[in-house]
Order: C-alpha cells, then structure tokens, then sequence
C-alpha cells in the first residue's frame, strides 16, 4: 500500500520531524516542534488529515531531534520506540540545551520501547525495518519501508554529507561502517529521508558523497 510522508522543518537546527501515514494511521518520527507555532503546525497537519497518531519513533536522541517528545508523548499519549544504547544521549539532552543557552527544554520522559535494531515495527499499514546504524550516536537507528522504497534516516546520511562524529558517542570509523554495509546495501531507488536538508537516494550516495573520500 502506498505510504504519505510529510516533512517538517523546525527549531534553531533547522531539523526534519516526518510523519508517515496510511491515510488513517500515522507515525510521528524525530518530532523537533520547539516553539508553540511548530507544535501547532503539527497537530494541524494530524488532524486536519483525520489521522491517529500510533507511535513515536526516535532515530536517534540529539537535543534536536527530540525536542518536541514530552509535547508529543502527552498531546496523544502513544509509544515512544528509541534504540536502547542511545539512552546515554537521550540523558545528556539537557546538558545539550543548557549549553547551547536555549530556555525552555522539557526532558521527555525515558521512551518505553527499547529496540535493538533487527525489529519489524507495524502500526496500521505502516510497517518498518529497524536498521542499527550507529556513529554519529551510539545509538542510532533507521526505519526501512522496503515496499515503498524510503528510509528514515536521521543524521546517517545527508546529500552530499554524512552526520557529525565529534559529539559524545560519534565515531567515524562506526559511521563509516554503517553507511558502508548498512546503508549502501540497501537499493539504490530507496529515497533517503535526511534529519536536516533534502531527500537523496542511495545511488546517488553511493557515486558522489563526500564519505568516498574517507
């Protein structure tokens, strides 16, 4: 069954939060709303589309990619799915934001479905692959839908770039071994949904990006 994505761009990182639906069911992933107007732009979308929010998924807990989680978790009170390495990021979150000088930060509550990469998530007609691709965090995840041809992949790959290493638990030699064996495995149609900028594709990936010269 074909899928609708829908891309969000918020908060001071200019981070991308996706809601996949069905047309009925949806799923929220890395939801970065942090001013009220963000937030609002979200639920809008939800419920202007008639849509009921199943599950909210973590690729990975960098302060900008979870932002809006304690709005989210307690708007529509659903599962939080969050690779359970990644727990030392989401405890640092915090810090992040106190070092980066931005107010307002609430700490969601610890997400209470712990993956281990290799799960197959179904919410409706919604049906993802858990993909452990950790270094940029020691956690990090992508979610895979192999009948539509996308993947969720959070700051592992970017067009053209690659996610930052040099943040606690970032490792390139990792990085690298995931994008390698991981990533570039995948078809080379599959579209690339990135955690900031535009949508790529792993062909496109596999000819030009910037990891090559590593």
């Amino acid at each position: 069954m074909g899928l609708s994505i829908a891309k969000f761009t918020f908060n001071p990182f200019q981070e991308n939060t996706v809601i996949v639906h069905d047309g009925s069911s949806c799923v929220i992933i890395d939801p970065g709303c942090y001013e009220r107007s963000e937030q609002e732009e979200m639920t809008s979308y939800i419920s202007s589309n008639n849509l009921t929010p199943k599950a909210l998924l973590l690729t990975h807990a960098h302060l900008d990619h979870i932002f809006g989680c304690d709005f989210i978790l307690k708007q529509y009170n659903v599962d939080c799915y969050m690779h359970e390495k990644d727990l030392f990021t989401f405890e640092m979150a915090q810090r992040s934001a106190d070092t980066y000088g931005i107010p307002g930060f609430i700490q969601p509550t610890v997400p209470n479905k712990l993956l281990k990469g290799g799960e197959t998530l179904q919410f409706g007609e919604i049906e993802f692959k858990v993909l452990f691709t950790p270094g940029h965090s020691v956690g990090h995840v992508v979610y895979y839908n192999a009948e539509n041809s996308f993947i969720i992949n959070g700051d592992v790959l970017f067009a053209g770039s690659f996610g930052r290493v040099d943040l606690p638990g970032g490792d390139m030699a990792v990085l690298k071994n995931s994008i390698f064996n991981t990533m570039f495995a995948l078809p080379e149609e599959t579209v690339v949904y990135c955690g900031h900028g535009a949508e790529t594709t792993i062909g496109a990936e596999k000819r030009s990006n910037y990891i090559l010269q590593y």
